[in-house]
């Protein structure tokens, strides 16, 4: 994979990544009630079971574009759909999404690896969103590490953010500017997301 090719995945898995919403809460409310270290666990077991479904989403692609054409481009198609309707949900977006913290006891160590893997993987909307970004980036001749960076960039990506956030609430009162830039952050991605979209139907239909 060219660089060139790979910057504007690897943007708009960082986009993605630090707008603000279920996963950011979940990883401010470890590190706030666990520590620096929950709030890492957690990070990584997130960012664990993004690359479960980003490696899920490649070889499904790679064996549509190989076997079904057809049902290749109606996947596409319908991946990019929801992708403009998440694109379009935040440039509408008045406020952007606040993270809220949940008060209570000390969180430990296996509850924020729990809640960091089920939080990723229990939402398959995210392997939709996966199977639409990713089909401007898979080609049947690609090579096996092309494939290895498809996958590893969102789960990198994923995992080194939150634990940035971690670290950097673990130390400072960064919250509440992150909160107030929430909005920002919500035009910026739909922004992305949208122009994504249109290219996904550009080269699958021209």
């Amino acid at each position: 994979m060219s660089f060139s090719l790979w910057v504007p995945l690897f943007l708009v898995c960082l986009l993605g990544a630090v707008s603000p919403g279920p996963s950011l809460a979940m990883v401010l409310r470890h590190t706030l009630s666990g520590g620096r270290t929950n709030g890492v666990v957690a990070a990584w077991t997130h960012a664990l079971g993004i690359g479960v479904y980003a490696a899920i989403s490649v070889m499904g692609l790679a064996i549509l574009v190989k076997a079904m054409p057809n049902v290749y481009l109606a996947v596409t198609l319908a991946g990019a759909m929801y992708l403009f309707w998440l694109g379009w949900q935040g440039l509408m977006a008045k406020q952007g999404i606040a993270a809220k913290l949940a008060a209570g006891e000390q969180s430990s160590v296996w509850e924020a690896a729990r809640d960091g893997l089920a939080v990723s993987l229990l939402n398959p909307k995210i392997l939709i969103f996966f199977i639409a970004l990713f089909s401007p980036f898979v080609d049947t001749n690609a090579s096996l590490g092309s494939h290895l960076i498809v996958i590893a960039t969102p789960l990198l990506v994923d995992g080194l953010w939150y634990t940035l956030v971690a670290l950097l609430l673990s130390h400072s009162g960064i919250l509440p500017k992150l909160r107030a830039k929430a909005n920002v952050l919500d035009k910026l991605s739909g922004l992305i997301l949208v122009l994504l979209a249109a290219r996904v139907v550009w080269q699958a239909l021209f």
